[in-house]
């Protein structure tokens, strides 16, 4: 889908997709920068306050933070194969 940048820099994410993701006016996104690509990723309501507690008792934070590390080098693997980086 391509959409338009205004000249103060808005854009308008299509409905479909705004709909599918449960978007609404006031909800938040965060924009990341992947180097060649930009992501936009819709936030929970109430933010990470809303996240809270969801993994109690399910999984260990060192078991978190081996898995986003595995994930961080997959990340990268696929970014050099994709952009040569």
């Amino acid at each position: 889908m391509t959409v338009t940048i205004s000249e103060r820099g808005q854009m308008v994410l299509p409905a479909a997709i705004r709909k599918s993701y449960g978007i609404k006016a006031g909800s938040k996104v965060e924009v990341l920068d992947k180097g060649r690509t930009i992501v936009i990723v819709p936030l929970p309501k109430g933010g990470m306050k809303a996240a809270r507690g969801i993994l109690k008792g399910k999984i260990s934070t060192k078991d978190l933070i081996r898995m986003r590390r595995e994930e961080r080098k997959r990340e990268a693997e696929h970014d050099r194969r994709l952009y040569g980086i």
